[in-house]
């Protein structure tokens, strides 16, 4: 199975992590994401928005670390499962709504 976070708790954003909290990042982190896509679309140039693409990161991964520890086995199961499946969510709907009971969206 895929780990959700490395030794030191910080998240590691494999593609089945982000798969699973992709509701919950559209949801929490959606400012930073706009701003980050408004930057992109009014300068080619990426070096402009650097500053948009870490906040929008920074927020990812903070939420991520948050979520891990509020809903520690539902959010691993449900990585597990969309590891297991190539991120297939038809597969792991069992596991989507465990995940979502124990951390809600906001």
């Amino acid at each position: 199975m895929a780990d959700v976070v490395d030794a030191a708790g910080e998240p590691i954003p494999t593609s089945s992590v982000l798969m699973a909290a992709a509701k919950h990042i559209e949801i929490n982190c959606m400012s930073e994401n706009v701003e980050f896509l408004k930057c992109k679309k009014k300068d080619p140039n990426p070096e402009k928005c650097l500053d948009k693409g870490r906040q929008a990161t920074r927020c990812a991964l903070g939420l991520l670390k948050e979520l891990y520890q509020r809903c520690k086995d539902p959010m691993e199961g449900y990585v597990g499962c969309m590891y297991y499946h190539t991120n297939e969510f038809d597969l792991c709907r069992k596991q989507q709504q465990a995940f979502e009971k124990a951390c809600p969206l906001e």
